[in-house]
């Protein structure tokens, strides 16, 4: 067992959760899930070695009920939680309840989670590091005054973006100033109501913008890279296909990167696992730090492919006071892996949601295959959720391999009684802009319109 982890409770659901629960058990640690009345027969209720009901299904009523988690845990006698991505995951306020409680937190500490999810602080704190940022206000801005005096000197087009934001969402375009004059009070009108801030910055808009990010682990004295993931293919700014390494970074590229990630890390005396996300001017080669996630990521495994080691158990053993077991220069990158993102969504219909029941359920199998999941046979799908399903991971010993077999292990997938998107993953893989890998962020969006178009004309012709 590791060391001051007793007993873990898991502050989330689906595939994640399972997740966790699996790290643990290997660890030797006794697990507690914390479920909400619709996950009350999920996969990690059935996994987990005890089930606390912390409120019906409504989010707000339990996966964002901090009290009803706290209890959860002292009535069953954990003394650590984790609560794996999205929920509660980068909330500061939870993070520092869990430590007023008596227990562990399975992440940062909530200072490190507050500065860096204030994107202009984090942007503050990243300069001051001496890591590259795209170019943008210095700060928060208040009103459009100052908003066009710093347009003026970025330069447009520019990026509206909610300081207090995440995800790909509160970012709004303006293309020059009367769109800045039109756009900045519907940012900050957005930002409030999404975030509780109404705080905006700028950024200068990269054209054409690849996203990558690099996975970082720290025991709070010291980090390491485990270098990094290209995440453009995206959809309304919410990744949709992931890969490590990135495919078009140059050897010295890579090196500046990671190296600039470490640095940060260890300027934040960062503990846990963490992703610091960048966008890449594919014109000009040059990188730019963004945000910085203080969570485990749900492309984690990916990394975890390239680099055989295990991210959750190392966040449990941080978490339970170990330092950190691995020196830089034991990393090795081996292969590259490719994740598909699964969720209940028709892209036939404008990924429009498609919960019910599974019906049919086959993963495939065999070398360089992972699927990472929580449906079962007969598994109800709540729809009350993220629509993500499964992942399904692929690795091989090269770029081209991993391709192959994630083709293969696509259309050896069984998943029947609601529409998912495992066919757009078909169509992606089939793609000669995904093979030879010549895509940024706005890629698939054009993709997806002209694959629309091409339909309609079809039908119409019909």
């Amino acid at each position: 067992m590791t060391t001051s982890l007793r007993k873990l409770l898991i502050a989330n659901r689906g595939e994640i959760a399972v997740r966790i629960i699996r790290a643990a058990q290997a660890l030797g640690i006794p697990t507690v899930a914390a479920c909400s009345e619709a996950d009350a027969d999920s996969l990690a209720a059935r996994m987990a070695d005890e089930v606390r009901i912390i409120g019906p299904a409504r989010a707000d009523r339990s996966y964002l009920n901090v009290e009803a988690l706290l209890k959860a845990a002292r009535d069953s006698g954990a003394n650590a939680i984790h609560p794996g991505y999205g929920f509660l995951s980068e909330n500061a306020a939870f993070a520092e309840a869990v430590t007023a409680a008596g227990l562990i937190f399975v992440g940062p500490e909530a200072d490190t989670i507050r500065r860096m999810g204030d994107k202009a602080e984090a942007r503050r704190t990243a300069a001051a590091a001496g890591v590259p940022v795209v170019p943008g206000s210095p700060g928060e801005l208040d009103d459009l005054t100052a908003a066009r005096a710093c347009a003026k000197r970025i330069g447009y087009p520019l990026l509206i973006k909610a300081s207090a934001g995440g995800g790909g969402r509160g970012i709004r375009m303006a293309r020059n100033a009367a769109e800045l004059a039109r756009e900045f009070p519907i940012a900050q009108g957005e930002a409030q109501a999404a975030f509780g801030s109404g705080a905006v910055y700028l950024e200068r808009f990269i054209r054409r913008a690849r996203h990558i990010e690099v996975q970082i682990l720290g025991d709070g004295q010291r980090a390491v890279h485990l270098f990094e993931r290209e995440c453009s293919l995206q959809r309304r700014r919410q990744k949709v296909f992931e890969e490590a390494p990135s495919p078009i970074l140059l050897p010295e590229q890579r090196q500046a990167l990671c190296a600039s990630a470490v640095r940060l890390a260890e300027r934040l005396h960062y503990r846990g696992a963490g992703t610091l996300e960048y966008l890449f001017d594919d014109e000009s080669g040059e990188f730019f730090f963004i945000e910085m996630n203080t969570r485990i990521q749900v492309e984690h495994p990916v990394t975890e492919m390239i680099t055989g080691i295990d991210l959750v158990q190392a966040m449990l053993r941080i978490a339970g006071g170990e330092p950190l077991g691995l020196q830089q220069a034991d990393i090795h990158m081996r292969g590259a892996a490719l994740e598909m993102r699964i969720n209940a969504e028709d892209p036939e219909r404008d990924f429009f949601p498609s919960p019910g029941t599974v019906t049919e359920l086959h993963w495939p199998q065999g070398e360089g295959i992972r699927v990472e999941s929580h449906l079962y046979a007969g598994y109800r799908v709540p729809p009350y959720y993220d629509s993500l399903l499964a992942k399904l991971v692929v690795h091989g010993d090269d770029r081209c391999e991993a391709i192959e077999r994630a083709q293969a292990a696509v259309a050896a997938t069984r998943l029947s009684g609601m529409a998912t998107t495992l066919p757009l993953h078909q169509w992606l893989l089939e793609d000669a802009r995904l093979q030879t890998a010549r895509f940024d962020t706005g890629t698939l969006e054009i993709w997806l319109a002209e694959r629309a178009a091409t339909r309609a004309a079809q039908f119409e012709e019909a």
